[in-house]
């Protein structure tokens, strides 16, 4: 898997192959790696690529060592998932486009990413009225209070509001944002993007230093509709990035619940129209909570065999270290200075683990939990 993964990052950075075609290659060839080595004949099969596309990967190809690339690329970019990872969130593969590569930073739940956690988008503009905001707080409040965790963009005036008040219920919040995880966007959020590293996490699809562009924020967007069970606009003009989270929700299948305003109040234009096209309102904090009680939840994992003391005591420090430290990989030395056996037989432990589907090893004798 550890080759499968630094193949994920090789063809997510050849130009002109995108989250839609690497799934068509998916699709088509079983695996990523078998792709990689497939000859220009059966790659031209594949819908999406023509010759100059050919062209890209098989230079790109000729000159690139696949786990070469990942360690450097981990230099720069130390917590990132590919769409092999277990760790992955498993609600974004349900979509068509999700992101070959997820940036972050920040504390890592895995019950959120094995979809046990529900996620709930709050969206809206950027200039919100008094009655959007005070709403976007109620409601970001008692989402929070009830295990639910808010996810935004980290823009100005709704996001922000809902980012803040979910961190003042006590709950968590994930940030999705347009740039490098590294960089705060807009820049007078800078607190906020703090305190979300101490109490939730922050997004990306894009790579460290990657500066804020607009093309970036619709992209975003699909990332934030994706990982939701639910999406709320809270207040959006008839033009709002916020409308095009809740039109592509529609499309991956989620549940789109609308703030209603007033005909006199210009942001709630875009609200009012999505009702009309069949949005559900919500109506209060409680009629909201009712409608999210009716979301099933995913398929749990499937439980995992009784484990040798040995093997147990391994998993069990590899899975602590991965939530302690918020990545999703851990290297061989730090899981033996844990777990309190010689190195011998953390290694003997590790690779029966891995036979047994409950670890992955990946390049650098780097080892993760599924």
């Amino acid at each position: 898997m550890g080759a499968e993964q630094a193949v994920w990052l090789a063809w997510s950075q050849i130009p002109g192959v995108g989250p839609v075609l690497i799934q068509r290659l998916q699709q088509r060839f079983g695996s990523l790696s078998e792709a990689w080595f497939a000859p220009p004949e059966a790659l031209k099969t594949v819908a999406g690529i023509g010759q100059q596309t050919l062209e890209e990967i098989q230079s790109f190809r000729s000159k690139t060592d696949p786990e070469a690339l990942f360690q450097q690329h981990s230099q720069t970019n130390p917590h990132f998932w590919t769409a092999a990872d277990s760790s992955y969130p498993r609600i974004l593969l349900e979509i068509s486009d999700p992101p070959a590569l997820l940036y972050y930073r920040g504390k890592v739940d895995l019950k959120e990413n094995q979809g046990l956690n529900r996620m709930i988008a709050m969206v809206g503009t950027r200039e919100p009225s008094d009655y959007g905001r005070r709403w976007t707080h109620r409601i970001a409040t008692v989402l929070a209070r009830n295990g639910f965790t808010v996810v935004s963009g980290l823009a100005e005036g709704i996001d922000t509001q809902a980012h803040i008040s979910s961190l003042e219920a006590g709950g968590r919040t994930i940030a999705v944002v347009g740039t490098g995880v590294d960089l705060v966007y807009p820049p007078r959020n800078k607190f906020l993007y703090e305190k979300i590293l101490q109490q939730g996490l922050v997004l990306s699809e894009y790579p460290a230093q990657t500066q804020p562009e607009r093309s970036h924020f619709p992209r975003r967007n699909r990332i934030i509709a994706g990982l939701c069970r639910a999406v709320l606009v809270m207040e959006a003009p008839s033009k709002s990035g916020a409308l095009i989270t809740a039109h592509l929700a529609n499309d991956y299948g989620r549940d789109v619940y609308i703030l209603p305003g007033s005909l006199d109040n210009h942001r709630a234009i875009g609200c009012l129209k999505l009702i009309n096209r069949g949005a559900q309102v919500i109506l209060g904090e409680g009629h909201l909570l009712e409608l999210l009680g009716t979301i099933p939840q995913l398929d749990q994992p499937p439980p995992r065999p009784d484990l040798a003391p040995d093997l147990a005591t391994v998993l069990a420090s590899l899975t602590q270290l991965t939530q302690d430290l918020s990545q999703s990989s851990v290297p061989f030395d730090l899981i033996v200075q844990t777990c309190g056996l010689d190195p011998g037989t953390a290694s003997s432990a590790l690779m029966q683990l891995e036979l047994l589907g409950l670890i992955n090893q990946l390049p650098g004798m780097r080892y993760q939990p599924l």
